[in-house]
């Protein structure tokens, strides 16, 4: 039985319709799982249902997230934020963490999972960073791995792709800043952004700041092993559950 792996979906700013990128779905299934899209909800009986019929959650992609939730007020830079969607998306990750299920977190999910642990992010790099920084929207196609992660020894992401150094892609203007003490930096750019961050006390749980499943769908060695064990772990809850 493949384990079933929630997965958020991006909104437009009408919010009329849930939409996820093929390569997150595809990523997911390719490696064992069953990906089922969740609804934007908040009430705690209906979380608590979600919570537990699920056995991992993939954050997905998307828009900018609103800087409230970290007390924060809009920056001039900010893009479009959906409210409805980032509310959500962070008690649904408590609610997760609280039950020590699996949690994959890309891009802007990586944020949110941060964000839920209680961190901060900046809401556009290239103002609120007073130095250089590396091109994070890279004019190249999704799959092309544009610079270099380093990673830190020892860590979930080193055991995964049993690299020091490899090459992501990079899509984003926003990054996680302060990450709480349970949490670790895993990975960053050699400008110094954050590009993954773990729990020190859950199985899984591994934010990434890159696009993985662009990657993975284009026969990516290390974004396939990512969402391998991924499913692994999300395995091993759907054993527990039963």
């Amino acid at each position: 039985m493949r384990p079933l792996i929630g997965v958020t979906a991006y909104m437009e700013l009408n919010q009329s319709r849930y939409m996820v990128s093929r390569a997150n779905m595809q990523s997911i299934y390719e490696a064992g799982g069953m990906p089922v899209l969740l609804p934007y909800v908040t009430d705690e009986q209906e979380l608590k249902q979600i919570v537990n019929r699920v056995d991992g959650l993939y954050l997905t992609g998307g828009d900018d997230i609103d800087p409230t939730l970290f007390g924060e007020e809009p920056h001039p830079k900010l893009g479009t934020i959906i409210p409805e969607r980032d509310r959500a998306e962070v008690v649904l990750t408590k609610k997760m963490l609280e039950k020590d299920k699996p949690i994959l977190a890309v891009c802007r999910g990586s944020q949110i999972l941060n964000i839920a642990a209680g961190g901060d992010m900046y809401q556009d790099i290239y103002t609120q960073i007073d130095k250089p920084l590396l091109q994070h929207a890279q004019y190249a196609p999704r799959e092309h791995g544009s610079h270099f992660v380093y990673v830190t020894k020892g860590s979930l992401l080193h055991g995964i792709s049993e690299q020091e150094v490899f090459r992501i892609n990079s899509i984003h203007h926003q990054a996680n800043r302060n990450v709480p003490s349970t949490y670790r930096v895993s990975g960053k750019a050699s400008d110094g952004i954050i590009e993954a961050l773990e729990s020190r006390s859950h199985r899984f749980v591994l934010g990434l700041q890159w696009h993985p499943e662009s990657m993975a769908v284009a026969g990516d060695v290390i974004s396939k092993k990512v969402y391998s064990q991924f499913v692994e772990a999300c395995g091993d809850s759907l054993y527990y559950r039963y």
